[in-house]
């Protein structure tokens, strides 16, 4: 599944768009390599590092994805399908 897709289906961004923008400021990483492109795939296993802006911080969360998501539904349905390995501040 590409990266920009996962990002949808997991509910850390709305669209598309918004997902291959992020993926293309460079600060997301996959396996600890730098992704740049947003047609990366990505399976289960992988770990991702996440920058989210929370107001006026960034906040890092590291994340394991654990089953590649059907489609976009609830969030807690999205949440089944990664673990939080951490998060810093």
């Amino acid at each position: 599944m590409r990266l920009d897709l996962l990002l949808v289906r997991l509910r850390f961004v709305a669209s598309r768009k918004l997902a291959q923008d992020w993926i293309g400021a460079g600060h997301m990483r996959r396996n600890g390599s730098r992704v740049v492109k947003a047609n990366q795939p990505v399976a289960p296993g992988d770990v991702l590092t996440l920058p989210l802006p929370i107001g006026m911080a960034t906040t890092v969360r590291v994340i394991e994805i654990l089953a590649l998501p059907e489609r976009r539904g609830p969030a807690s349905e999205a949440q089944t399908c990664y673990r939080v390995l951490d998060v810093q501040t």
